[in-house]
């Protein structure tokens, strides 16, 4: 009987006092609209064609058209890939995990490295680090970004808490950041002749952004909160931010802008009920001391959001079954609509013609 008094103790004690690295900030979030009205239910995702990345590699975080009309992707371990009608084609090993990826006015892939920071390439052998350092503070979540004509690059930072290279990887830390809550996160510019600085910061986990076709203003995915902003930068509201989507009834990810004005966002999950614990500091810590099992994780339920620039929903494309994984980004390129996904081998692809 001792014995088992004495395991019981030795649990609650784990339990209260056991050291984690999240530490809580409270907080309520409303509660979700669910899959209705602008965002209701449907399955046109099923049209997708899944393209397999070679040799068994996994997570196609985003896509990218350079110029000259090639198309490219990455992998999770940081191979570069080319895509080919229906083979990707392995170009380079870029190591590091690439997430963002974005072509530059200078013909140049511009690269948000979640492990080295901003990034720069322009052909195989040539990626060189642009920003790995603000204030003599490392960028340690480089997550998404957009590149100005004048070769001026915008980029989110999910968050200056926790490095993904020593927290497991994007995903795990992305959990983590989103369970603690804290406003770690921000968005940072690149000047072409080598300067950088943070233009927006407290939110939780930055992640997506894009630049409106006049370049007036930037919106950023707010992952944690299940809201986008739109932040001027230019004209009489220049420095100013505003919320643009509110209480969306998944995680933004990326966020792509498209040539007609228009914007593609991913969604990385539907609203999870763990939310209901964000009030809940110390709950919260216990329930991360329990470990992987009973921690939140996302829910794969793919969906792609189209909206313009005043925040009117367009149309929504669903894959209620999470065929294709978690989706993080989708783009109109030629006569083709990708979606991409964070840990799957694969990514979707279907004739642009064919969206409803």
């Amino acid at each position: 009987m001792r014995y088992l008094l004495g395991l019981v103790v030795i649990g609650l004690a784990y339990l209260v006092f056991w050291p984690v690295p999240v530490d809580p900030v409270a907080h309520r979030m409303p509660d979700p609209p669910g899959f209705t009205g602008d965002f209701a239910e449907n399955r046109h995702l099923d049209a997708l064609q899944l393209i397999t990345l070679p040799d068994a590699e996994i997570g196609p975080e985003d896509v990218a058209v350079l110029p000259d009309g090639s198309v490219y992707t990455t992998s999770l371990s940081g191979i570069l890939y080319r895509i080919d009608g229906d083979q990707p084609v392995e170009v380079d090993r870029l190591q590091g995990r690439p997430l963002g990826l974005r072509a530059g006015p200078d013909g140049a892939l511009y690269i948000a490295d979640s492990f080295r920071g901003l990034m720069r390439w322009t052909g195989p052998g040539t990626l060189e680090t642009l920003v790995s350092e603000i204030d003599g503070v490392p960028v340690i979540y480089a997550n998404n970004l957009d590149v100005a004509r004048d070769g001026t690059v915008y980029f989110s930072n999910s968050t200056d808490r926790f490095d993904p290279k020593t927290m497991g990887g994007t995903k795990p830390t992305s959990v983590l950041a989103i369970w603690e809550q804290s406003p770690t996160g921000y968005v940072a510019r690149y000047s072409p002749d080598g300067g950088a600085e943070k233009i927006a910061d407290g939110f939780v986990y930055t992640n997506g952004i894009a630049l409106s076709p006049e370049e007036d203003f930037l919106l950023i995915a707010e992952t944690g909160r299940a809201r986008v902003h739109k932040l001027w930068l230019t004209g009489p509201k220049a420095g100013t931010q505003e919320v643009l989507l509110d209480n969306l009834p998944g995680y933004p990810d990326n966020i792509k802008a498209q040539a007609d004005g228009t914007y593609w966002m991913a969604f990385a999950s539907p609203r999870v009920p763990s939310e209901k614990l964000l009030p809940y500091p110390f709950l919260r810590k216990v329930i991360w001391r329990l470990g992987p099992m009973v921690r939140p994780a996302p829910i794969h339920r793919g969906m792609m959001v189209q909206f313009d620039g005043d925040g009117t929903i367009l149309r929504t494309l669903q894959d209620p079954d999470g065929r294709l994984g978690i989706s993080t980004a989708g783009q109109r390129i030629g006569d083709q609509f990708y979606v991409m996904t964070l840990d799957s081998p694969w990514f979707g692809r279907m004739p642009a013609a064919d969206l409803p």
